[in-house]
This record gives C-alpha cells, sequence and structure tokens, in this order.
C-alpha cells in the first residue's frame, strides 16, 4: 500500500491547516507522461469516487484512484525540508527507471 512518512504527513496537515481546508485530502495519482512515460501528481482534493482507495497516514488523509494505486503499491512519499532536496519526493521501489528531476517514472 502506498504510505507517507512521518514528515510528509505532518506537511500534508499543515498545508490542509493553513488553507483552512480540512475538509479535503491529498490526492496522489500517476498519470501518462513525463519524460519516463508516467508522471505523479498530488493535489487537495474534496471529491471521493467509489473506486478510490481512502486512508489516513499518520493522521493525514489520503486518496488514491484504482488506477493509480497499483503502480504506487510500495511507494512512499516523503517531504524535506532543508537547504538542498526540499519539498515532496516519492521512492517507488516498482519504478524500474526515473527520470533526472524525479517527476516522472516507467
Amino acid at each position: 500500500m502506498f504510505t507517507l512518512t512521518e514528515s510528509a504527513a505532518s506537511k500534508v496537515k499543515a498545508l490542509l491547516l493553513e488553507e483552512d481546508a480540512t475538509a479535503m485530502r491529498l490526492r496522489v495519482a500517476v498519470r501518462p507522461g513525463g519524460c519516463s512515460g508516467f508522471s505523479y501528481e498530488m493535489f487537495f482534493d474534496a471529491e471521493v469516487h467509489p473506486e478510490d482507495a481512502v486512508f489516513e497516514v499518520h493522521g493525514a488523509p489520503v486518496v488514491v484512484d484504482s488506477a493509480s494505486s497499483v503502480l504506487l503499491e510500495s511507494a512512499t512519499l516523503d517531504y524535506r525540508d532543508g537547504l538542498q532536496d526540499a519539498g515532496f519526493k516519492m521512492t517507488n521501489p516498482a519504478a524500474q527507471r526515473t527520470c533526472g528531476c524525479g517527476q516522472s517514472f516507467s
């Protein structure tokens, strides 16, 4: 199952509070595109579809569509706050190849 580190979950919860969007969830998806074939997409979403997987990780609400859940099965979303490599970073052991920017995979 797709998961978030405690750091990523804390950042998601902080962003939801900052935006006063506590009724929303972090939607994580995989879309065709990017330089390696697929790209990760993340945004806050209030809609939940019947085929979506809805869960909480370290208190952060997450939703993943059924097609993306197969490609994200063993992936982990992390958040780093430093001078280098700041921001969200996806680690996906199922990815056979990734691009230099880390935003797309195959």
